[in-house]
């Protein structure tokens, strides 16, 4: 009885990190994407109904809550000239998963033409569908 017990600990235990890798590989492809400033690649990461917020935080104005509108996030990526460099760099990050959804806490720095710009925390919310994962909700906070 044991010996049962244990496997069947062992087996929950693999599939719970194959499935934390693959969304991992999800949110590795959507940065991947996101720096080649490739939005075919971002779309196939993503949902079609893909909900984007910001918030924003400021001593001096205070905070804001802000949406974005999901084809003009891809037009704003896509028009990004040549010349400008960008790096959004995670710091770490936390999976959680319960059956077909699976959350990241994500802190980042994101540098424009290699200077620190802002600070904070990406969320990423996602949904498996037909064995794929896809990012259907993503806020962050920004802090100078």
């Amino acid at each position: 009885m044991k010996k049962v017990i244990v496997l069947t600990l062992l087996l929950f235990g693999v599939v719970g990190n194959a499935q934390k890798k693959d969304v991992q590989e999800v949110i590795d492809n959507f940065f991947v994407a996101f720096h080649q400033k490739d939005t075919l690649k971002l779309k196939l990461v993503c949902s079609d109904k893909l909900i984007l917020q910001s918030i924003s935080e400021s001593a001096i104005k205070g905070n804001k809550l802000s949406d974005e509108n999901v084809k003009e996030f891809y037009k704003s990526i896509a028009a990004i000239p040549s010349n400008v460099t960008f790096k959004e760099k995670i710091l770490s990050s936390v999976i959680q998963i319960d059956g077909s959804m699976a959350h990241v806490w994500a802190p980042y720095e994101f540098y424009f033409n290699d200077k620190l710009s802002h600070s904070g925390v990406n969320t990423f919310t996602l949904f498996k569908e037909k064995d794929k994962w896809r990012i259907i909700y993503l806020i962050d906070t920004r802090r100078k």
